[in-house]
């Protein structure tokens, strides 16, 4: 039985955008660098060629490993599902931190979309671990390596 990966709408287009790339773009220029390489005789001593096949070594195992995400990918379109103010996959949520008032706010990704910097924390993170189920209003304790923090749901938005 496949294991199904959640995954946005969003999240899923990337993949499909990244290997689109890596087979349209990188594909040829690293087979165009190994005939090149290839041209220049001895292959023993031949860095430029060492190098290639190591580039389209990478590129092929980034393809297999996109492709086979996708293949088990559950892509859930948060859009359609109706608002209910539960914290669920997909969601963006504002929290207040209770002892900073800081308030935060993130979307609830797979694994391979988060990013920290796009404030996209992955389903599996402590933090989402801690508000899934949860509703605006609830207060949850997350562990963090620091010490327990406590936030507020402040706002569940289907964005």
């Amino acid at each position: 039985m496949v294991t199904r990966v959640p995954m946005t709408v969003a999240g899923a287009e990337r993949l499909r955008e990244e290997v689109e790339q890596l087979k349209r773009i990188e594909r040829p220029r690293i087979s165009k660098a190994i005939a090149e390489a290839r041209a220049h005789g001895d292959l023993k001593e031949n860095a430029e060629y060492h190098a290639a096949r190591e580039q389209q070594g990478f590129v092929e195992a980034r393809i297999s490993d996109i492709e086979s995400k996708l293949s088990a990918a559950q892509i859930i379109d948060i859009a359609t599902i109706p608002p209910t103010g539960k914290v669920i996959f997909g969601v963006t949520v504002a929290i207040l931190n209770l002892e900073t008032d800081e308030t935060l706010r993130y979307q609830i990704v797979g694994e391979d979309e988060a990013s920290v910097k796009e404030n996209r924390i992955s389903v599996t993170s402590p933090l989402a671990r801690s508000l899934i189920g949860k509703e605006e209003g609830d207060v949850v304790v997350v562990r963090t390596p620091g010490g327990d923090a406590e936030y507020e749901i402040v706002s569940v938005l289907h964005l």
